[in-house]
C-alpha cells in the first residue's frame, strides 16, 4: 500500500501547476446524449458558484444519458469526486445512465483509490462511452 501511495504522489503535479489550471465545464447535447466536458482542475477551492451553476445547467438539459468527457481534467480531489457522485446519483435515481470517459492516469488513480471506479462506469475512449449509452 505504501508503494501505491508513493507512486500516486509522484504523479501529482507541482502545486503551482494545480493552482494555475483554470476549471472549465462545457455542456452540449449530441444525438440524445448529454456531453459534459471538464478541463483544468476540479479541486477544493474551485469556484463553487461556477460549479453549482453548471450542475443546474446539466439538470436543466433533462439528461437521461450523460457522458463526462474528462480528457482534459488534469487533477481532481474530493470536490471532483463529489461532483461525479452527485451527477451519477441524480441520474440513476431518475432512471438514467452516466459514464465517465477518458480519465488521465492521475484522475483514474483517484477514482480507483476512492473506489468510485467500482460504482461509476469508466471507459477509456469516447466511442466506448457512446456505445455504453446507446439505446
Amino acid at each position: 500500500m505504501a508503494a501505491k501511495i508513493a507512486a500516486f504522489r509522484s504523479n501529482i503535479p507541482e502545486r503551482e501547476d494545480l493552482l494555475s489550471t483554470k476549471l472549465t465545464i462545457e455542456t452540449d447535447k449530441d444525438s440524445g446524449i448529454c456531453v459534459v466536458r471538464i478541463s483544468g482542475a476540479l479541486r477544493s477551492g474551485a469556484d463553487d458558484a461556477y460549479v453549482q451553476s453548471k450542475v443546474q445547467d446539466i439538470k436543466a438539459m433533462g439528461c437521461t444519458r450523460l457522458m463526462l468527457d474528462i480528457r482534459e481534467l488534469h487533477s481532481t480531489g474530493s470536490s471532483g469526486m463529489g461532483f461525479f457522485v452527485g451527477l451519477y446519483t441524480s441520474l440513476t435515481r431518475a432512471g438514467g445512465r452516466m459514464v465517465v470517459a477518458c480519465p488521465s492516469k492521475l484522475v483514474r488513480e483517484v477514482l480507483d483509490l476512492t473506489r468510485l471506479s467500482t460504482v461509476i462506469p469508466i471507459v477509456d475512449d469516447l466511442a466506448a462511452a457512446r456505445a455504453f449509452l446507446a439505446d
